[in-house]
């Protein structure tokens, strides 16, 4: 049974005109941007099981409102406003419990520790920011969209996000004996 077939089975709640278009038609849209999702989320949360659950309800409440969505406009910037909104609730709710002592699984491989530990050090409002736009290449424009904030801010947070992340890496970069960019990083911060 394919992800759209369990959908379809247990969220279903009116019939529609033909149930089974409906869900090719959103595992056609929708299921494409699984992986991106599931990157930034890991990103944002700092664990795959959490971002797991958070990508899962994402989908679900894509679902269940996917009679809004309108077919032709992003479908990914959608998906990634509706994961935005979970990531909040997630973290209102971890807040609440006070959950501590998680441990933070690794990522990817394909990018360094050191990388990984200054994005995490910098403040959730800039991470964002610059994983939208420099790691899903999403533009202002929409990282404004899904963010829910106006498009000037989206520049002031990616200018002093990737300033953090320069100085932070500075010493990275020295170590790795590239002394311009490690000169780079201390002046620009």
């Amino acid at each position: 049974m394919t992800a759209a077939q369990t959908l379809t089975r247990v969220f279903l709640k009116r019939p529609a005109a033909d149930p089974e278009a409906k869900a090719q038609e959103f595992e056609a849209a929708a299921l494409p941007h699984l992986n991106d999702l599931f990157r930034t989320a890991t990103r944002l949360v700092g664990s795959s099981t959490e971002a797991e659950d958070i990508v899962q309800e994402t989908y679900l409440l894509a679902w269940k409102s996917f009679d809004r969505f309108e077919p032709g406009t992003n479908c990914r910037a959608w998906l990634f406003t509706i994961m935005f909104n979970a990531v909040h609730h997630y973290r209102r709710s971890w807040f609440d419990r006070r959950v501590t002592g998680e441990t933070a699984e690794v990522l990817e491989e394909t990018l360094s520790s050191d990388v990984l530990s200054a994005l995490k050090g910098i403040p959730p409002e800039f991470r964002a920011v610059v994983l939208l736009a420099d790691v899903q290449e999403f533009s202002y424009k929409e990282i404004a969209q899904i963010l829910r904030v106006p498009m000037g801010t989206v520049m002031s947070r990616l200018s002093r996000g990737r300033a953090l992340l320069r100085a932070t890496l500075s010493d990275v970069a020295r170590s790795y004996g590239l002394q311009k960019a490690a000169q780079e990083g201390t002046r620009g911060a």
